[in-house]
């Protein structure tokens, strides 16, 4: 788990030097859910996406679908650290 954001901003403008953004390993979510009364589902492709999300529509209870994503993973689009929409990067 980590601070994706920061760590965006981190690896665009600090040369890939990224401090203080991991924050060491995430609960498993599923079985939270599970521990609360809830379903859970972990998705890794967009088929298991569309099946989990029929599931989860068809439970009476809460549903809880953990979609693991690279901290590598960029948020696009988005603006830097005290800029304006104008400075977007897309």
């Amino acid at each position: 788990s980590s601070l994706g954001l920061v760590a965006q901003w981190q690896r665009t403008f600090y040369n890939r030097r990224c401090c203080a953004t991991w924050l060491g390993p995430t609960p498993d979510f599923v079985q939270l859910a599970k521990a609360y009364g809830a379903e859970g589902f972990r998705v890794q492709s967009l088929d298991e996406l569309e099946r989990a999300l029929k599931q989860a529509l068809g439970y009476e209870v809460a549903t809880v679908i953990d979609i693991p994503i690279s901290p590598e993973e960029d948020v696009l689009p988005f603006v830097p650290s005290g800029g304006s929409l104008k400075d977007m990067l897309v």
